[in-house]
């Protein structure tokens, strides 16, 4: 036991070595801490605060999360071929805190929506862009490719921890400032990181230019285990964006729970994430990533199922433990297993996955809206489950897939 705990500390200590890692880690940080503020509570906002229907709430997010994949993916274009991704992080930054301070004061649903898409969804291209710099950063100081899950995993960590408070401070933001303060703190957050971009990161050389040929996403869309995973991944993000918006409205209007409780719910996992990720990124320098990302969504599957049967606010807290074992392996090795399926291209390979999500996250947000206006949001919670067993057997089948694949060709694909 000594001796897994002295390579652990070995590992974390040399990753803490690595140039910019530690500013990268504050930045992830108060990155995640903004986002924890607004995301847990987005349905209270929309349906309560401004008054939006169930349909209209649906439309509003899909507005949002659209906003963020077109805008992000011209975006990463850029970052892979002539753009800094510092500059590119400064303005996503930037864009962050004009949103969210617009946000504190706009209640009218067409100005809320034209910002959504506008300036928010130039600000959704900051966590892949941070994302893509971490890879350029770990190659700049030539860190063996073995090691990447490890390092990207517990990056990821430092995300989760900023949601181990964020929610249940938010909560407690929310009671007393109302959604006006909320939304001035998480402007207030991207005010925090865009100065740490400015004056504490560094640029990073590009160590491998695309060519436009790389950077087309029909080229890679084509490859039956890069769209295998990629409609895994939107089935999931679907599924996750519906329970996001659901809970809080299932457990105050369901289970007559409160704010605290909301922000509570959503502070359990994170705790746990951060322990899990570090041993999942461990086991992925050992074993195949494409395994562990399966069972990443199996476990998933199995959360929303027991998720159904619960019938007071508090019996959801120890369940959240499962919801900590799933993200700490789909948000965190699920991204760096698809990297290396597009290596010579990291901006566009992150986003790419990225941008799946988010438009599954826009599939799950509209069909919450047009779902709930006929089915209980207890109800509900069934179809996402369903959803995530189906995202976990297109990955199972195609995984066997792409290794059949990898036998034919010879080829050697880290992780797959």
């Amino acid at each position: 036991m000594s001796r897994i705990f002295s390579s652990a500390k070995k590992r974390l200590l040399f990753i803490w070595s690595i140039p910019t890692f530690p500013v990268l880690f504050l930045i992830n940080f108060i990155l995640g801490l903004s986002m924890s503020f607004f995301i847990p509570f987005s349905s209270l906002f929309g349906l309560d605060e401004v008054g939006m229907t169930n349909t209209g709430f649906g439309i509003f997010m899909t507005i949002l999360a659209l906003g963020g994949v077109a805008i992000s993916s011209y975006i990463a274009k850029l970052s892979d071929t002539t753009f800094s991704r510092k500059k590119l992080l400064i303005i996503t930054a930037f864009t962050g805190i004009i949103g969210y301070s617009l946000f504190a004061f706009l209640r009218n649903y067409y100005a809320l929506s034209l910002t959504a898409f506008f300036v928010l969804g130039t600000t959704a291209a900051a966590l892949p862009q941070l994302w893509a710099y971490a890879r350029d950063a770990l190659r700049d100081a030539n860190v063996p490719n073995e090691e990447t899950p490890l390092i990207m995993n517990v990056f990821r960590m430092f995300f989760a921890l900023s949601w181990t408070v964020g929610p249940a401070l938010a909560a407690w933001l929310l009671l007393m400032l109302g959604f006006k303060g909320l939304f001035l703190f998480v402007a207030g957050g991207y005010l925090l990181t865009f100065l740490s971009i400015v004056f504490l990161l560094k640029e990073v050389p590009k160590h491998t230019e695309s060519s436009p040929e790389s950077l087309s996403v029909k080229k890679w869309l084509v490859k039956p285990h890069i769209f295998g995973n990629l409609a895994a991944a939107l089935l999931l993000s679907a599924a996750a964006s519906i329970h996001m918006l659901n809970v809080p409205q299932f457990v105050t209007k369901i289970l007559n729970g409160s704010e605290i409780d909301v922000g509570i719910i959503f502070s359990v996992p994170p705790i746990f994430e951060v322990p899990m990720m570090i041993a999942a990124g461990l086991l992925a320098t050992k074993i195949d990533n494409g395994i562990l990302v399966r069972i990443g969504f199996f476990i998933a599957f199995v959360y929303f199922l027991l998720f159904s049967l619960v019938t007071e606010p508090w019996q959801i807290y120890p369940l959240q433990i499962l919801s900590a074992a799933q993200v700490s392996i789909t948000a965190g090795i699920a991204i760096s297993y698809f990297q290396d399926f597009i290596p010579e291209a990291p901006g566009t390979a992150t986003t790419l996955y990225m941008n799946t999500t988010q438009i599954g996250s826009t599939v799950g947000y509209l069909f919450f809206g047009l779902l709930s206006e006929f089915i209980s949001y207890g109800n509900l919670i069934l179809v996402y489950a369903f959803s995530a067993g189906a995202g976990f057997v297109f990955l199972a089948v195609l995984g066997k897939m792409k290794h059949e694949e990898g036998k034919d060709t010879g080829s050697q694909i880290h992780g797959g």
